[in-house]
């Protein structure tokens, strides 16, 4: 038996491992959680679903797991269809936020399970073992019971498992959910570190959008049993294709206006108090049509009042610690603004009047 694989696959992003066509699911025949998905995961990528709850991500991971089957389309793995082929016989790695570990059996024990069940002589899977468990950084602690460990251990433990084997997927559902932040941010560091070194394709559900962004090399966000936008991060946080992306992934000030003129990539809006501001076009939009102005907090400029797109009246002033954030009374919208707080930072009292500039690289206008 070869070793547990070392990264190699990272060359083969472009290529789908998994594809989803047409795929549909109902649990009361009439609503579908899933609406005519298609969806092609790359070899060698981390992919995240990301949705609020109920948008549809999880059960395409059960799907795709094998844990249920699809009403209707088919799913595709290296080019044959497993759409009807039972969890067994896919050969994924599961990881769930439950941990799911035989309190019974030993930290060893559970990992070698999967071996097991597929008849490995006990040689190689004690060999196997060893090597996960240092992948994960619990050398050492194979002797133990599942209940001796901490949280992010058992987590660890539950990731070895599904390593073990080297399956050509590993599934992700919500795993770091149970953890504090400190921890879970810690555990989002080492999951990349792992993907990285042996890329395996990983394909790994949250609700979590600091989450999804920290630690993928593509996002798909789901809304209502459909992907709204699928796209590297950055890209999904700078260029939202959709109100509802731009709302749902990080923070957003959406300013209402009318589109005045379109060309190939941008977009110009006329604000409520006439000024006129350029972004970034999304799909759907028309001239003369309403839409909305999208942009971050951090990239709204402060200026003296009169010095930039539209001015407005300082409602309140708080401190974060690495930065501080104001609320911005203008035109009838509350404007987020977040400006480093570094020593020296002046910072705008309460009902001051101030200007707020809104460049045209960081906006997008939609529909």
């Amino acid at each position: 038996m070869n070793a547990i694989p070392q990264s190699g696959a990272r060359t083969e992003l472009s290529t789908p491992i998994v594809s989803f066509r047409g795929v549909s699911r109902s649990y009361d025949g009439r609503t579908p959680v899933v609406d005519g998905l298609d969806l092609d995961i790359r070899a060698g990528e981390f992919l995240t679903l990301l949705g609020p709850s109920g948008s549809g991500k999880t059960t395409t991971l059960m799907m795709l797991a094998g844990f249920e089957w699809p009403d209707r389309g088919e799913i595709r793995l290296n080019g044959r269809d497993i759409t009807r082929l039972p969890a067994y016989g896919r050969e994924m790695g599961v990881v769930f936020q439950s941990y799911a570990l035989f309190p019974h059996m030993s930290v060893a024990e559970n990992i070698a399970f999967p071996l097991g069940v597929r008849k490995m002589p006990r040689a190689e899977q004690a060999r196997l073992v060893e090597q996960a468990l240092a992948l994960v950084h619990l050398a050492g602690l194979g002797g133990r019971k599942p209940q001796q460990l901490s949280g992010g251990q058992q987590q660890r433990v539950a990731l070895a498992r599904a390593l073990v084997y080297r399956p050509r997927l590993v599934l992700m559902d919500e795993p770091l959910g149970a953890l504090d932040k400190a921890l879970r941010e810690s555990m989002q560091a080492e999951l990349k570190q792992i993907h990285r070194q042996l890329g395996i394709t990983f394909v790994y559900v949250t609700h979590d959008q600091d989450e999804a962004l920290t630690m993928s090399d593509r996002v798909a966000v789901f809304h209502q049993g459909r992907i709204a936008q699928i796209a590297a991060p950055e890209t999904l946080y700078r260029r939202p294709a959709s109100r509802f992306v731009a709302g749902f992934v990080g923070e957003t000030n959406l300013i209402e206006g009318t589109v005045t003129a379109l060309d190939q990539d941008r977009a110009r809006l006329r604000l409520p108090n006439g000024a006129m501001v350029e972004g970034w076009r999304s799909e759907g939009l028309a001239e003369g049509g309403a839409a909305v102005l999208a942009v971050r907090p951090e990239a709204v400029a402060l200026r003296p009042a009169g010095g930039g797109t539209i001015d407005g009246i300082v409602a309140d002033a708080a401190f974060h610690g690495d930065h501080l954030r104001l609320q911005v009374e203008a035109e009838g919208t509350a404007v987020q603004v977040k400006i480093g707080a570094a020593a020296g930072v002046v910072v705008p009292r309460r009902l001051e009047r101030v200007g707020l500039a809104l460049p045209a690289e960081d906006c997008v206008v939609l529909a």
